[in-house]
């Protein structure tokens, strides 16, 4: 992961469930956040929500993890985010904070403001990302580690099939409507998040099977969001529990 000319390095994980999925989550991140902190002395990770993370969440919330990483070091940012209020069940933010944030010293997260006007929280959101990553004018973030999770259509961050985003060049934070789900959502776009030094998959459960081989399919032309995340110089890490694996539970 140290040379700027390597090329992506896909692996897939897969464990019997949810639990042991987390276990080597939290080992690859920790490997991620020892090198990222020995070599630049900061670790920036984006999280995403939904209830995939939750086990990696209370893993690492655990006595061992807490006094394991560096947490004055971290810098947590957020993949996507529903467009409601920090202490709505939907929140992303609200998931991280309750389950994770505040049960660990971290004291560096950047929360988006999913209560605020889409459109201006989205600008908002960029203009701290520039902010954090003291970013020139035409550079993008590049993460440290990017947390990921697909739904059952092949979604990931929130970019859903057939969306204008999937063609989104300029923009690094954008908001998203999600017609099929009537909600506003606000979202890290592609090319950021395919600048990241990682991104790593977690996926569970058999209804995500169909959409888990299309995406492994690396010989079909990709047409699913998930599918389009490859990181440009870095690793595409896939952990999955046997479910999502055999469609079978």
């Amino acid at each position: 992961m140290k040379g700027p000319s390597r090329s992506i390095h896909l692996s897939l994980h897969i464990h019997k469930d949810p639990a042991a999925m987390a276990e080597r989550a939290a080992h690859i991140l920790a490997a991620a956040c020892e090198e990222a902190v020995e070599e630049r002395d900061v670790f920036r990770i984006a999280l995403s929500g939904g209830h995939t993370p939750e086990p990696l969440f209370r893993l690492l919330a655990h006595k061992d993890w807490v006094e394991r990483l560096p947490w004055e070091k971290i810098s947590i940012f957020w993949v996507d985010e529903r467009c409601v209020g920090p202490d709505d069940p939907e929140s992303n933010y609200g998931l991280a904070r309750r389950e994770l944030l505040s049960r660990v010293p971290a004291t560096h997260f950047f929360r988006m403001r999913g209560d605020e006007d889409p459109e201006r929280a989205a600008a908002n959101y960029e203009k701290l990302l520039r902010e954090e990553f003291r970013l020139g004018s035409n550079e993008i973030p590049r993460f440290d580690l990017m947390l990921l999770g697909m739904g059952e259509d092949g979604h990931t961050a929130s970019i859903f099939p057939n969306s204008p985003l999937l063609h989104e060049k300029k923009r690094m934070v954008a908001d998203a409507y999600v017609p099929e789900r009537k909600e506003d959502r606000i979202t890290l776009t592609l090319p950021v998040i395919n600048n990241s030094r990682m991104c790593m998959f977690l996926v569970s459960g058999a209804e995500k099977h169909k959409a888990l081989a299309e995406v492994l399919n690396l010989l079909k032309e990709p047409t699913l969001p998930a599918q389009l995340v490859r990181p440009q110089v870095g690793d595409l890490v896939w952990i999955v529990d046997e479910d999502a694996a055999t469609g079978k539970e």
